[in-house]
């Protein structure tokens, strides 16, 4: 909240929203930037990361720097630090077209932790339930998908316990992936 002068006064005296910092194993999300781009090119070496993803190259030295409309590129933070990274896009307005032809109303997330030693602690859920409130904040968002590669059984059971459903095998250049989905809730969340 704004006083007379612009300067931010917090409705709780006590409590400084500026200042005070997360509570310590709360993830928080932020936009990445290119200060970024050392900590995301060493997550890039991480054998667990490069199991994972589909694509090792991000391109992040020219990404970084550029906003499109249909994405949305995250840094998950615990207590001020980096641990992991998400990627939020409209696959209908997607410029490589990735995931072919979709409808209005979808989104697509990507989603890592970066830093080994964060792994395992339930990150990854407060990530991905940020994530899906981020998408289904936007009215005309109906579904989420994702696209865990087949053989990462692990992920599979992490998108199942969120909600997610399978719904097909779909090759996305060389890669054999599964597509999840989760729908909008009539209370706005999601389901499957």
């Amino acid at each position: 909240m704004r006083g007379a002068s612009g300067s931010i006064v917090s409705l709780n005296p006590t409590i400084d929203p500026i200042q005070t910092p997360p509570a310590p194993g709360i993830v928080t999300l932020r936009p990445a930037t290119p200060a970024d781009l050392s900590t995301l090119r060493r997550w890039d070496q991480d054998p667990d990361v490069r199991d994972s993803l589909i694509d090792s190259d991000w391109h992040w030295e020219t990404e970084l720097h550029k906003h499109p409309a249909w994405r949305e590129w995250l840094i998950a933070e615990v207590a001020g630090r980096a641990i992991g990274f998400i990627q939020i896009i409209d696959p209908e307005s997607e410029e490589t077209k990735y995931w072919g032809c979709v409808d209005p109303g979808h989104r697509a997330i990507d989603i890592w932790i970066g830093e080994p030693d964060a792994r395992s602690h339930g990150y990854g859920a407060q990530m991905m339930e940020q994530a899906i409130a981020r998408c289904f904040a936007e009215p005309e968002v109906h579904s989420i998908v994702i696209d865990p590669l087949a053989s990462n059984t692990r992920a599979h059971r992490f998108y199942e316990r969120l909600g997610f459903k399978y719904v097909v095998r779909r090759c996305f250049g060389d890669d054999s992936c599964f597509v999840y989905k989760l729908a909008r809730s009539r209370d706005g969340r999601g389901h499957a």
